[in-house]
């Protein structure tokens, strides 16, 4: 199975102005966060990367060019996201045919509002695994939802074939205190990942690694918060969470979490990866001032300028910019790039 224990990105799509996918900038922000050391694999289509807001094609095409970015450097891992259990099943087979080699399975949507029959879960990974031999990462959702696992439905879900890891985003901290010991001494061999974004210092002394969007703008940074916190260094992890808290004030403590994958996009383009950020509907641009807010975070957190976003394609990758180049050397470039958009862009 792969080892996840470090940090595992979950990159946006990048989107021209006229809603294309655009690949040139998958080719850049894919190189380089597979650059830097302590990145682990990459989840694409996931709630950051607009995979819903994506075509089946679109799907298959991004997962590829993300697997050219890497060129097979660390693995490539797939948002499973389909509502029923068969559509599931074939969007892993098609993710598997497309390069994936592994899968992030979201719970059927229906359950946000309705609640899951006792059983579902564990039959969703169980016939999603079987169809597709994608080896697969249980995701936990947030508390207050009604497609939140109950420890019980966890701990099953863990023993299933295929089943490797746990994104655990409960966001309640009581039960994040009280079940992830249970989880570490009934299923050790279970990668546990946190992808609280917005409470990472509370949640990176009890896991293997983080599963975040926020690894798109800040990778170097939560690598190091990983480290403090397998090294219970409390000092030092909360050194990095103060640095970076203008970053995750201006990205994600916004008025809904929706709107932390269009502040990823700005960030982005404030760290030179992408030339705008342009999201799809029902995403919507932020409000005014914004921008501005999110470039200053950047700056203020001392996140320096590591691409020169630059001419893009729509099917071929664009090669390594220089200026990110010379950041992987150890030579940073400063500034801010100019002349993005806020755009919504409607699939085409």
């Amino acid at each position: 199975m792969l080892d996840l224990r470090g940090l595992t990105p979950a990159p946006v799509t990048p989107f021209l102005p006229n809603g294309e996918v655009d690949y040139a900038a998958i080719q850049r922000l894919g190189s380089w966060l597979g650059s830097v050391e302590g990145v682990k694999g990459l989840v694409v289509l996931g709630h950051a990367g607009e995979g819903t807001f994506l075509t089946q094609q679109e799907q298959c095409d991004v997962i590829k060019a993300f697997v050219k970015s890497v060129d097979n450097k660390i693995p490539i891992i797939a948002g499973i996201t389909g509502e029923g259990t068969e559509v599931a099943a074939l969007e892993a087979k098609r993710a598997v045919e497309a390069g994936a080699q592994a899968g992030l399975l979201y719970p059927s949507h229906g359950w946000l509002r309705f609640g899951y029959q006792p059983g579902a879960p564990q039959d969703r990974y169980r016939r999603v695994y079987e169809v597709s031999k994608l080896p697969l990462i249980l995701f936990q959702y947030p508390d207050n939802t009604k497609a939140t696992y109950n420890l019980q439905t966890m701990l099953d879900i863990a023993a299933l074939p295929g089943v490797f890891a746990m994104k655990n985003g409960v966001r309640n901290m009581r039960r994040w205190d009280t079940e992830i010991p249970v989880i570490r001494e009934q299923r050790p061999e279970l990668q546990i990942l946190t992808c609280h974004d917005e409470y990472l210092l509370h949640t990176s002394f009890d896991i293997d690694g983080f599963l975040v969007g926020y690894g798109n703008i800040a990778p170097e940074l939560l690598v190091e918060l990983i480290n403090a916190g397998k090294a219970k260094d409390y000092a030092k992890a909360r050194a990095v969470h103060d640095r970076l808290l203008p970053v995750t004030k201006a990205v994600y403590h916004r008025g809904s979490h929706m709107e932390g994958t269009v502040a990823l996009k700005h960030a982005l383009v404030a760290r030179g990866i992408l030339n705008d950020a342009t999201v799809r509907s029902p995403l919507l641009p932020l409000p005014e001032g914004a921008e501005e807010e999110i470039h200053a975070a950047v700056s203020a957190a001392a996140l320096s300028k590591v691409g020169q976003a630059g001419p893009t394609a729509k099917k071929e990758g664009a090669p390594l910019p220089t200026a990110m180049v010379a950041q992987q050397n150890g030579n940073g470039v400063n500034g801010l790039s100019n002349g993005h958009t806020n755009g919504v862009a409607v699939s085409a």
